[in-house]
C-alpha cells in the first residue's frame, strides 16, 4: 500500500497544465455505446476512474485502447451486450451511465446498482423514474437494475433535484427516443454541457443545456464523434488553493476559470490574487489570506468537489469561518485528519467552524475519499515537519499525475511503499 511523503513550509513556483475533466470524459465515453463505430476522445485524463469505465465498455462489447497519450478510441461497431455486472459498477457510481444508452440502443439493460465513494446517498430512482415517463419497464432483481422498452418516447422529466448523472442518463436516453424530451430542474454543470456539445456533434437535437430545463429532440441515429475534453475545473481550483495555502505564484495553462466563478469569487475574497492572462492563469497571495464563509450548492453554486480543499485553506485564513455542506451528508469526514494536524475545526450539523491562522503539524493521515485526499495533500504541503497520507489510491481516481505535477512546481513531495 503505497502512502504520499510531504516535507511542508515549500511555496510552489513555476507552471502546471490542467487535465481533461474526468466528470466529462466519463458520460461521454459512455455515449459513445449511443453509436456504431469509433469514436476519437481526447484530452481524457489517464485515470482509474476512466480505465475502470473502459473495462465497462469492453464487457459490454466495445473495444477501448489509448492509441496516444491521453487520446482515447472506442470503437462500437460489434455487437453490443447490455449488461454491466457488479465486480465494476461497484466501483465507480458514473458506472451508472451506461443504463441509457444501453435501453436506447438495445430497447435493454440489466445493470448492476452502483457503488462509488462513501461519501453519502447517492441514490439512482430519480434515474429510473425518468427513463419510465419515457416508456420503460423498470424492475430491480437480485442487485441488478432491468430496464426494458422496445421504443423509448419523450416526454416531460421533471427532476425531484438537479442530479447530474441522472440528467446525463436521461439526455443521452432521449437522444434516441422518438419525439420531443423536456428535462425540468436539469443539472447546469459545465460538464452536462460538455454532454450535449457530444451528443449534437454525433447528431442529437439537444438545447438547454446550462439552464434548468433541457429539450431533446430525438435522433433516428447518432454517429460517432471525435472530441476533446473541457479541463478539470476541480484540479484546476485544487492547484489555486495549493499555490494560495503555500504563498507560491503559478501558473495555470489549460484551465477555463467560467467554470469555477462562485469559487474564484470566494478566493478572492479571502485574499487570493488570481488572474486570468493570455499565458494561463496566474495565481499568488497579497498578504494575509481571510477567513471566508460557503456553501456548498449545486452549479451554479459552490461545488462540493472543492469543500474540503477550501476548509483546508481557511485553516491559514486569519479569523473564523463557517463551512455549510447540503449536498452530502457524510462529506467531513477529512475534518478528524485536518484536527490531528492541529486544526481547529467544531462540526455542528452541516456546517464546520473553522478557526483559522494556526499552523499545522505533520502528522500520520488517513486518506477516506478523493477530495478528502487532495485537503490532507493541501494540509502536508504548508504543515511543518514531515506529513504521511495514507489510502492514497484514492487520489488516483481524480487527479491525473498529483504527485509529480507538485514535485515540478516544487513541492517536497513522493510516493513510497507504506506498511501493509
Amino acid at each position: 500500500m503505497e502512502v504520499i511523503e510531504i516535507e511542508g513550509g515549500v511555496p510552489l513556483k513555476g507552471t502546471v497544465y490542467i487535465s481533461g475533466a474526468k466528470n466529462a470524459a466519463l458520460p461521454i465515453m459512455a455515449a459513445t455505446l449511443l453509436t456504431e463505430g469509433k469514436s476519437i476522445l481526447r484530452n481524457v485524463p489517464e485515470l482509474k476512474d476512466v480505465k475502470t469505465k473502459a473495462e465497462l465498455l469492453e464487457i459490454i462489447g466495445a473495444r477501448v485502447n489509448f492509441i496516444a497519450k491521453n487520446t482515447l478510441e472506442v470503437d462500437t461497431s460489434g455487437p453490443i451486450e447490455p449488461f454491466a455486472p457488479y465486480n465494476l459498477v461497484k466501483q465507480m457510481r458514473a458506472s451508472i451511465l451506461v443504463l441509457g444508452p444501453l435501453l436506447a440502443r438495445r430497447g435493454v439493460a440489466r445493470v448492476s446498482l452502483p457503488g462509488g465513494c462513501a461519501i453519502g446517498a447517492r441514490p439512482v430512482d430519480l434515474h429510473l423514474r425518468g427513463l419510465e415517463r419515457l416508456g420503460a419497464k423498470i424492475s430491480l432483481e437480485k442487485g441488478y437494475i432491468v430496464a426494458k422498452a422496445s421504443k423509448l418516447t419523450g416526454n416531460e422529466i421533471v427532476l425531484d433535484i438537479p442530479t447530474v448523472t441522472g440528467t446525463e442518463n436521461l439526455m443521452m436516453a432521449a437522444a434516441l427516443a422518438k419525439g420531443r424530451t423536456v428535462i425540468v430542474n436539469a443539472a447546469r454543470e459545465p460538464e452536462v454541457e460538455e454532454l450535449a456539445r457530444v451528443l449534437n456533434k454525433m447528431g442529437a437535437n439537444i438545447s438547454g443545456a446550462g439552464t434548468n430545463i433541457i429539450i431533446v429532440e430525438g435522433a433516428k441515429e447518432l454517429v460517432p464523434v471525435d472530441h476533446s475534453i473541457i479541463p478539470d475545473r476541480i484540479e484546476t481550483g485544487t492547484f489555486i488553493i495549493a499555490s494560495a495555502i503555500t504563498d507560491g505564484e503559478i501558473i495555470i495553462k489549460n484551465a477555463e476559470l467560467s467554470h469555477l466563478a462562485v469559487v474564484v469569487e470566494k478566493l478572492r475574497q479571502s485574499g487570493v490574487v488570481i488572474e486570468n492572462r493570455k499565458d494561463g492563469i496566474k495565481v499568488s497571495t497579497d498578504g494575509k489570506l481571510k477567513s471566508v464563509d460557503i456553501t456548498t450548492a449545486p452549479y451554479p453554486g459552490f461545488p462540493t468537489d472543492m469543500q474540503a480543499q477550501f476548509m483546508t485553506l481557511m485553516c491559514k485564513a486569519e479569523g473564523r469561518s463557517v463551512v455549510t455542506e447540503t449536498v452530502f451528508e457524510n462529506r467531513f469526514m477529512h475534518v478528524s485528519e485536518l484536527k490531528r494536524m492541529g486544526a481547529d475545526i467544531v462540526i455542528n450539523g452541516r456546517s464546520a467552524i473553522v478557526t483559522g491562522g494556526r499552523k499545522l503539524q505533520g502528522a500520520t493521515v488517513m486518506a477516506t475519499d478523493l477530495r478528502a485526499s487532495a485537503s490532507l495533500v493541501l494540509a502536508g504541503l504548508f504543515a511543518e515537519g514531515i506529513t504521511e497520507i495514507r489510502r492514497v489510491y484514492h487520489l488516483d481516481r481524480g487527479y491525473e499525475r498529483f504527485v509529480e505535477k507538485l514535485k515540478s512546481l516544487g513541492a517536497n513531495i513522493k510516493r513510497r511503499p507504506g506498511e501493509l
